[in-house]
């Protein structure tokens, strides 16, 4: 089985971005600047908020971090929104999402500048994304494309299965599957007999948000199989350790390809925000 190594891809590209980004600020006299609003305690989100800043330090990309507490209320939110909108340090606006309860993620959504979305889950973005022409692309599907790409395992006149669809990984993923010719089927809770479709899929993209609730045989032999969830699974001696929605192990000597967990698609979403980021600095300073 081949490891679709996701730290590896994102190593290559990010060595690639600290050259961009010294030359755009060599070009501009400007350093593009990412804001981050974490709002709450939700494990993942605090593992991948800290990826990201710490990845911005590595390509030489200046961090906002705003960390507020769960009881924080939308105006108090909207007001720190508008306040980075206007700020010209900040090229790209991230809202890390799952939000407390009382914090509607469509709304305040629509809080943030399109041009400054980094995330492209503004409704703005996601219309231009679906037009085919992207300010933006969203993280998490950009950078399992990038993954297939860097391994060149094309997707084209597979079939493909995509378990969930939300709009931060769902939908846009079986778009950009489709716009590679792949023909994909998405699933999520509500699909009767989930593993006849898994089973009859030449490749599988797992973002049901369920740790390791998929194993060897709910996959085809020689089938391609792409793990997005990330959880923090307790140990008997009190630690824990961080899995996927896949069994990861069960999979050697069946598929013919996979991404562990951690180490697979984790790493190049942040590297795809930070590819973002010079992205969306590139078009405030054209």
């Amino acid at each position: 089985m081949l490891q679709l190594n996701g730290k590896e891809v994102s190593t290559a590209r990010r060595a690639q971005l600290k050259t961009k980004v010294e030359e755009f600020h060599r070009r501009t006299n400007h350093t593009p600047g990412l804001a981050v609003v974490l709002v709450g305690d939700d494990p993942a989100s605090q593992i991948y908020v800290g990826g990201k800043i710490k990845g911005c330090t590595e390509v030489g990309i200046n961090s906002f971090e705003h960390r507020l507490s769960a009881d924080t209320t939308p105006v108090q939110l909207k007001c720190l929104i508008e306040k980075l909108n206007d700020e010209v340090a900040v090229d790209g606006i991230l809202v890390q999402l799952p939000l407390p309860k009382g914090l509607a993620p469509d709304k305040v959504l629509h809080w943030i500048n399109p041009d400054k979305d980094v995330d492209g889950l503004t409704p703005s973005s996601m219309g231009h994304l679906w037009i085919g022409k992207p300010r933006a692309t969203p993280c998490t599907p950009a950078g399992v494309m990038a993954i297939l790409d860097h391994y060149s395992i094309s997707v084209e006149g597979l079939k493909a299965v995509v378990i969930g669809r939300s709009n931060i990984v769902g939908k846009p993923m079986a778009h950009f599957l489709t716009q590679a010719n792949a023909t994909v089927t998405v699933c999520h809770s509500k699909t009767k007999d989930l593993s006849a479709y898994t089973r009859d899929a030449d490749i599988v993209v797992v973002a049901a948000g369920r740790p390791q609730m998929f194993g060897k045989e709910d996959f085809k032999k020689g089938s391609i199989i792409i793990d997005v969830g990330i959880h923090r699974q307790p140990l008997k001696c009190g630690k824990d350790k961080l899995c996927g929605d896949v069994r990861f192990e069960e999979l050697e000597g069946w598929v013919k390809a996979a991404t562990p967990v951690p180490g697979g698609v984790g790493p190049m979403t942040i590297s795809m925000l930070l590819e973002n980021t010079l992205h969306l600095a590139e078009l405030n300073h054209i």
